[in-house]
């Protein structure tokens, strides 16, 4: 079964003085997939990352990352695997260029110069290839990073939130590279904020609360849990609360109220609530209605009904 998994662990703890960072984490990440861990700040993602990554010894359960056991063969692990941080690692003082060589000689990677240049195409960086990498915006150098990330072809690239503060052709680089990857046989786990980036990436979303595992599945399979999202539109605020009696009675949900759109949301798992359906109830109630409409739930709102948490992925 082990083959079968890029990443296996079993009951990950880690304790930072009181503060008890992983629960008991299990993860399986199947190879060539892509497999997005989300949860709210704290909850143990980048964590997670850094133990696997080697980056921290755990201080109890086991794992196999890339088909090594992490704690008997930590440099076995780290010959095949990418990491992405936070925080960028490549030299200021280098141009992009030089970077991504410095890399790729560190990794004994045959014939440097040519995979440093196909990166720097691939991230759209030949333009700026020959420039200090301090002169790079923010955006540029999270996109060098990762390239330098992938310098030697890991089986298994870890990225923590590799998009966040990047415009979205920064973003759409970094995902087109991540299909690429996996169409390559390439396992990648990634944290990330973007919900929306989650869902379009991801074979496998793992949501993590409180160091653990809390619920495991593909974004449709999770969606699948909660059911649809039932959200009206009224003429007048002052009928908000009459269309949210509405939704609760309907769904047995608590709704949501949004006074600047004037709409009120609710989730709903009862399949018998069809849109006709919702818009008699409306209409009887004497609701001025805009719009009405049923659709599938997204991840946030997977994450806040399957957790409890009253915060949002971050």
């Amino acid at each position: 079964m082990a083959t079968t998994y890029a990443v296996l662990s079993e009951g990950l703890e880690k304790r930072f003085g009181d503060a008890h960072a992983l629960r008991g984490l299990d993860l399986a990440v199947a190879r060539g997939t892509v497999c997005a861990v989300l949860g709210p700040n704290g909850a143990g993602k980048t964590t997670a990352l850094r133990v696997l990554t080697t980056l921290l010894r755990p201080d109890a359960g086991s794992a196999r990352v890339a088909g090594h056991d992490l704690l008997r063969e930590p440099a076995a692990v780290r010959r095949r695997i990418g990491v992405t941080g936070q925080e960028t690692s490549v030299d200021g003082d280098l141009t992009g260029r030089q970077n991504l060589r410095l890399f790729a000689r560190l990794h004994r990677v045959r014939d440097a110069a040519a995979r440093a240049d196909a990166l720097l195409e691939r991230f759209g960086l030949a333009e700026a290839a020959d420039r200090a990498a301090a002169a790079y915006s923010g955006g540029m150098r999270r996109r060098l990073d990762l390239a330098a990330g992938l310098v030697r072809r890991p089986e298994v690239l870890f990225l923590d939130e590799p998009t966040t503060g990047l415009d979205p052709v920064g973003r759409g680089l970094i995902q087109d590279a991540v299909r690429d990857l996996t169409a390559e046989g390439t396992t990648v786990v990634l944290t990330t904020q973007y919900l929306e980036e989650a869902d379009q990436l991801a074979d496998t979303v793992v949501l993590v609360e409180r160091g653990r595992a809390a619920h495991t599945g593909s974004p449709s399979e999770l969606k699948a849990l909660i059911g649809a999202y039932a959200e009206v539109v009224v003429a007048e605020a002052d009928a908000l609360l009459r269309a949210a009696g509405v939704l609760d009675r309907l769904t047995g949900a608590e709704p949501s109220l949004d006074h600047g759109r004037n709409a009120v949301g609710a989730l709903t798992r009862d399949p018998t609530l069809t849109l006709p359906r919702l818009v008699r109830e409306l209409d009887t109630a004497g609701v001025p209605l805009l719009d009405a409409s049923i659709r599938p739930p997204t991840l946030d709102d997977v994450f806040l009904r399957l957790t409890g948490s009253t915060e949002r992925v971050a």
